[in-house]
């Protein structure tokens, strides 16, 4: 793919993910050529500024792709499954952000800083892995090189963000309306009985002062979608279908960055020392670890950033060759955004 410049399409050109790929591809300076911007029918015509420019959102249809040469895709699993083989018949190569080719054994499932091995052979579709698995392999990768993780408990705190523009609208309208109907007793703040029923929008419940224990659909085993693609996918992207992964993931009333509390075990011994040290030199995290109030991550400084914090690092008491540690990550930009670039970056550059 060496030349000056390249035509770039971004599919979900007008959705919080796509919004971010292109501030994400002007910050980063990835040499655009040309900028083709895709979306659904309501948004056609639509005009979106970038770098100076104003561009014509597009209708999306499988013949816009010919000239194309990078197509980042944002716009949901059916449409990446509708046009995104017809992208790569078409010339382009297609980093897809969406659940449609994860676990397709001919599709590369990359994180850069972590397997970027995996694009060798790529047949023109590589897929970006879900949010909470970038933040969660970034903290663990450094471990697993040198001991191997055999197995990993993770409770997830994810923010609104991840499920689009109208669940943070859903956030912050039920956050105005409980406020107003909030009653302040001697023993705590009281919702009105008749708050619940008037709440609506794309969470499964109030989000608003609570927290809801379901990231997408339930499945058969009662897990949900979201849990077992964290599983499914650490194990992929790390190469070891051995690796036993039990996730629970929560939806929490913040409006950026993920964050999750991991309990990690290993094959082989590594001490806290040992841990922060890894971490201190790993690509694409930033540590922030002392026993101090708010030296810690926390969401409301990892938004915005394109490095995940990890800190909490401390012992794992209850197993042998156990670590605990707490990690948090802008989930619209390493979680799928600049993760998405870097991979083209990378294809650039081979």
């Amino acid at each position: 793919m060496a030349k000056q410049g390249y035509t770039v399409a971004v599919v979900g050109a007008t959705g919080a993910v796509g919004t971010e790929m292109l501030r994400v591809l002007r910050q980063r300076k990835f040499p655009v050529k040309r900028l083709r911007l895709f979306a659904s029918a309501k948004s056609t015509g639509r005009r979106i500024a970038y770098n100076g420019s104003a561009h014509t959102v597009e209708a999306l249809q499988g013949r816009a792709f010919e000239g194309v040469d990078v197509a980042l895709f944002s716009a949901g699993a059916t449409r990446s499954l509708e046009f995104g083989r017809e992208a790569v018949k078409r010339g382009a190569v297609v980093v897809d952000n969406s659940s449609a080719f994860r676990m397709d054994r001919h599709v590369p499932l990359v994180v850069p800083e972590v397997n970027p091995h995996a694009l060798k052979g790529h047949q023109g579709l590589i897929a970006n892995p879900n949010c909470s698995t970038i933040v969660m392999l970034l903290a663990l990768a450094p471990l697993h090189r040198v001991a191997r993780v055999t197995r990993i408990r993770v409770a997830t705190y994810q923010s609104v963000s991840g499920a689009g523009a109208q669940a943070i609208a859903q956030l912050y309208e039920e956050t105005k309306r409980a406020v107003r109907q909030l009653k302040v007793s001697s023993t705590a703040l009281e919702a009105d009985a008749k708050l619940r029923g008037k709440l609506s929008g794309p969470l499964p419940a109030q989000i608003a002062f609570n927290v809801v224990p379901q990231v997408d659909a339930f499945l058969d085993n009662r897990y949900t979608k979201e849990e077992m693609k964290m599983v499914n996918e650490t194990r992929k992207i790390l190469e070891d279908p051995s690796i036993a992964v039990s996730a629970t993931c929560v939806r929490v009333p913040v409006f950026l960055a993920h964050s999750e509390a991991v309990w990690v075990e290993t094959e082989r011994p590594v001490s806290v020392e040992q841990a922060r040290e890894l971490l201190s030199r790993a690509p694409g995290v930033r540590l922030i670890d002392e026993a101090a109030p708010g030296r810690y991550p926390m969401p409301v400084d990892a938004g915005g950033q394109d490095q995940v914090l990890v800190g909490r690092i401390r012992k794992d008491e209850t197993v042998a060759n156990g670590l605990a540690l707490w990690v948090c990550g802008d989930n619209l930009r390493k979680g799928a955004a600049t993760n998405a670039v870097q991979i083209a970056e990378l294809l650039v550059k081979r």
